[in-house]
C-alpha cells in the first residue's frame, strides 16, 4: 500500500468521522481505528488533529481549484459555474462543508494556512466573478446569492422551490452575459 493512499485513507476516515460526529468525535485513535491504520501510522502521515483537518481542507483546495479551472476555461463561464457549484451535490457533501466550518471556528489551534486558504477559496470565486463581469454591482449580488445559496444549503435552512432556483440562477446568469467580458 503506498503512502498516498494510506493519506487518503486517513483523510476518508476523518471525512466520515467529520459528517457523522463533528469535529468533536475526531480523535486520532478513531481516525486511526477507522482507517485502519496504526496509531504511529496515522502520526507519520499527520501529527495532530490539526494537521489532519488541514490535510483535509488541501484535499478540498484542490477540488476547488479544479472548479476554477472549469470555470475559467471551459464554455459554460464563471457566473453559471460558481452558482452551479454553490449547491451541494449531495448530503454528505453539505455535512462536509459544515463540520469543517464548524471545525474551523472553534479551534484556535489550526495552523494560520488552513484559515487562510479557506478564506482564500471564498474570496476567489468574487475575484474571478468581478474578472469575468464588466459590471461591478451584478458580480456582488450574483457572488451574494451564491453565498447565500452555500450557506443556506449547508447550515440545513428551508430550501426554496428547485424550479424557482434554476430560475433565478438563469436570471443572474443571463444578466451576466450582457456584461460578461471578453476572454
Amino acid at each position: 500500500m503506498t503512502a498516498s493512499n494510506t493519506r487518503d485513507r486517513i483523510l476518508d476516515s476523518l471525512q466520515d468521522i467529520l459528517v457523522d460526529e463533528g469535529y468533536s468525535g475526531v480523535t486520532l485513535e478513531a481516525v486511526a481505528r477507522d482507517a485502519s491504520v496504526s496509531k504511529g501510522g496515522l502520526l507519520y502521515h499527520f501529527p495532530s488533529k490539526a494537521a489532519m483537518l488541514t490535510g483535509l481542507i488541501e484535499r478540498l483546495s484542490a477540488l476547488a481549484e479544479e472548479e476554477f479551472r472549469e470555470a475559467v476555461e471551459g464554455g459554460e463561464g464563471v457566473v453559471r459555474v460558481f452558482l452551479r457549484t454553490s449547491l451541494p451535490r449531495s448530503p454528505q457533501e453539505r455535512e462536509l462543508y459544515w463540520a469543517v466550518i464548524a471545525a474551523l471556528r472553534g479551534q484556535e489551534d489550526l495552523p494560520e494556512e488552513a484559515t487562510r486558504r479557506v478564506r482564500y477559496l471564498f474570496s476567489r470565486w468574487g475575484e474571478l466573478l468581478h474578472e469575468e463581469l464588466d459590471d461591478p454591482v451584478l458580480a456582488e449580488i450574483i457572488l451574494r446569492a451564491g453565498d447565500g445559496l452555500y450557506m443556506s444549503a449547508i447550515a440545513g435552512l428551508p430550501q426554496p422551490d428547485p424550479e424557482l432556483t434554476r430560475r433565478m440562477i438563469d436570471r443572474l446568469a443571463e444578466a451576466a452575459d450582457k456584461v460578461r467580458r471578453e476572454r
